[in-house]
């Protein structure tokens, strides 16, 4: 039998790094802190974050969650370095799925997971969700680093994200009285968001393309991007000017955010039995990143329907005799608002057929 000591083994030598994520938290405190708002103070290092409902000044509340991730987008992030707009993303994923309810965000939570922690690349994914949340007007409470040796490859992560709203009980959207000849307005997208981007990824390896080759769509707003720069542009958060459009009673019915499965998936969540949706696609332009997918994929119309916002990336229910009312309330809150079709009654009771399109060969 060996007299030898036995080697004393530690957290570090298995891949984990304890004093890394303690100098995450202090890089990041006061990034959260800078998203403060009535009911949080943004403190970190407890065991559970804080939030003071009570404080909000709502009279009949009810909570609403969404939770959401980026998907593959993050390997564009990964793979060219720039980590600075996935976060933003990520509060967008779940706080426009709020807002579609009717509820304001009040508070976001975030996961963030390596396989060995690179302070620097995490420090400016969290800037990212900052940003996100002082966009939606909510609190950065809390969250979690995980350390994972051995669960991804070098230099890769992945990000998670929940968040929760209120919402008094009786403007709860969709509400119930939508109907035939309700319009659809449609709210500007500001590029691709965070859907359907394992095809994007597809296309830029089919065409040749370097993430850090100019970007070979024209356009006057992303002149001299690269490739990543202009599919990393961060998904539009709306939460603040239909949050204010609501709070001032606009005649808003319902509120779809486009995500995947676009419209033809999305519209029917707010739809009534019996009711259907048809969509004008000659109403707006599809935008360059849109057109130079397309024709890099071949993808047929209504593929592109289903796959990406295609230039719209939140769609309004509103009554006709409001339009005016609601289409001036955004545009004045910097949002460019576009009349996209209208509800009409269904033809059918199957659901896979509630959406119509007129306009450009779909």
């Amino acid at each position: 039998m060996s007299d030898s000591p036995k080697k004393t083994s530690t957290y570090a030598e298995a891949g984990v790094d304890i004093a890394a994520g303690n100098t995450l938290v202090e890089r990041i405190a006061p990034l959260a802190k800078s998203t403060a708002r009535t009911g949080a103070d943004s403190d970190l290092g407890g065991f559970g974050g804080l939030f003071d409902l009570a404080a909000c000044g709502f009279d009949d509340p009810v909570l609403v969650a969404a939770n959401d991730g980026v998907g593959t987008k993050l390997k564009i992030a990964i793979e060219s370095g720039i980590h600075d707009t996935v976060g933003i993303d990520l509060v967008a994923m779940c706080v426009n799925d709020l807002i579609v309810q009717g509820a304001e965000p009040l508070f976001f939570l975030d996961y963030f997971a390596s396989g060995k922690l690179d302070v620097d690349a995490a420090t400016d994914v969290v800037a990212g969700i900052a940003e996100g949340c002082r966009q939606a007007g909510c609190a950065l409470i809390g969250g979690e680093t995980a350390e994972m040796p051995g669960m991804y490859a070098a230099g890769d992560y992945d990000l998670a994200g929940f968040s929760v709203g209120a919402v008094e009980r009786h403007k709860i959207l969709p509400s119930a009285d939508i109907a035939a000849g309700d319009i659809i307005l449609g709210l500007t997208s500001n590029g691709i968001h965070s859907n359907g981007f394992s095809l994007v990824r597809k296309l830029v390896e089919q065409e040749g393309l370097a993430w850090d080759a100019t970007s070979p769509v024209s356009s006057p707003d992303k002149s001299g991007q690269t490739v990543a720069q202009d599919l990393l542009t961060p998904t539009r958060i709306y939460v603040k000017p239909v949050l204010q459009a609501l709070k001032a009673n606009a005649p808003i019915k319902g509120l779809v955010h486009i995500t995947g499965g676009g419209f033809q998936e999305n519209l029917p969540r707010v739809l009534p039995d019996g009711l259907a949706a048809h969509i004008d696609l000659g109403a707006w332009h599809m935008p360059p990143i849109f057109q130079w997918l397309q024709n890099a994929g071949d993808i047929a119309t209504p593929e592109m329907l289903r796959t990406f916002n295609c230039g719209i990336g939140m769609a309004l229910i509103v009554a006709q005799d409001g339009v005016a009312d609601v289409m001036a309330m955004l545009a004045a809150a910097g949002e460019t608002v576009i009349p996209i079709g209208a509800v009409t009654k269904a033809e059918s009771a199957d659901t896979s057929a509630a959406v119509t399109f007129s306009g450009l060969d779909a």
